[in-house]
């Protein structure tokens, strides 16, 4: 992620190096995902994250929670010694966001036209609002124009839902060794991701299993078989393909350089990775 915004620094207006400030972004945004990481495998009783044990199974649950609580609280401090109220309020609407769209995961839509936008709405808040507001605070700190930081902004986000949506056709379609995890694991935990929701347009039969969160055995199996037998895989990375095309479309409003092909090379690099 310090990769990504240190490509934004070279792109903005009146800027020559990356400033002490802007990499403190940097660690901050990095330290918090890496406490939702812990928190999330605590919640969900993962064993493994990327083929290494979790916290919380070295640890157990109790110290696992503190370990990301102690996280969080060093990358506040890191924050707070930046000393701009802005990005203070920028970075800790991240937290917010991600608390919410933990609830967000929690629930499930009875109407079936609301579920994709309660899914997206999940995918921001949990995935994209991480990197969106991190690269907006990034541009904050050495451009004045709104216009910037709105586009720094919506790039972050587009590339946030689209590796949340490939992310989530790799729980079918990679193998655990390469994901680092079990495959499957949105399913086993009850959660209807992209694929499902798309093939449920093809076998309307997948809509009682979403409600009752795929709980009675045989679910996981029946889904996963539909899934594959449907377009929702290709559909999920139709839209994924979309936001990328998207992001690319709000990074080419800047200055041309070899920052900003990176930065599109970046979104073509999300739809092709396989881990």
């Amino acid at each position: 992620m310090l990769y990504l915004f240190s490509l934004f620094c070279f792109l903005l207006p009146h800027f020559s190096e990356v400033q002490a400030s802007q990499r403190s972004i940097a660690i901050v945004a990095e330290m918090i995902h890496t406490a939702t990481l812990v928190h999330d495998d605590v919640i969900d009783d993962a064993n493994s994250r990327r083929g290494k044990m979790t916290v919380n199974q070295i640890w157990g649950e109790r110290k696992a929670v503190l370990a990301g609580d102690f996280i969080l609280s060093a990358a506040s401090l890191i924050l707070a010694r930046i000393g701009n109220a802005t990005i203070i309020s920028v970075i800790t609407q991240v937290i917010e966001d991600l608390v919410r769209g933990e609830f967000l995961q929690l629930g499930s839509k009875e109407n079936e036209n609301e579920r994709f936008a309660h899914y997206l709405e999940k995918t921001f808040k949990k995935t994209a609002s991480l990197i969106a507001h991190s690269c907006k605070a990034v541009s904050i700190l050495s451009c004045p124009d709104p216009n910037v930081h709105e586009i720094a902004y919506q790039y972050g986000k587009n590339i946030g839902i689209a590796f949340q949506l490939i992310d989530d056709v790799l729980d079918f379609t990679s193998c655990s060794e390469k994901l680092g995890k079990p495959t499957l694991a949105d399913l086993k935990l009850g959660i209807a991701t992209g694929p499902v929701l798309f093939a449920c347009q093809q076998f309307p039969e997948i809509n009682a299993m979403i409600m009752r969160r795929f709980s009675l055995p045989g679910d996981v199996q029946r889904t996963q078989e539909y899934v594959l037998k449907s377009g929702g895989i290709q559909q999920t990375i139709y839209l994924a393909q979309r936001y990328c095309h998207e992001a690319t479309r709000e990074i080419s409003k800047l200055r041309p350089s070899p920052e900003r092909d990176a930065l599109v090379q970046l979104a073509e690099a999300v739809l092709l990775r396989d881990k």
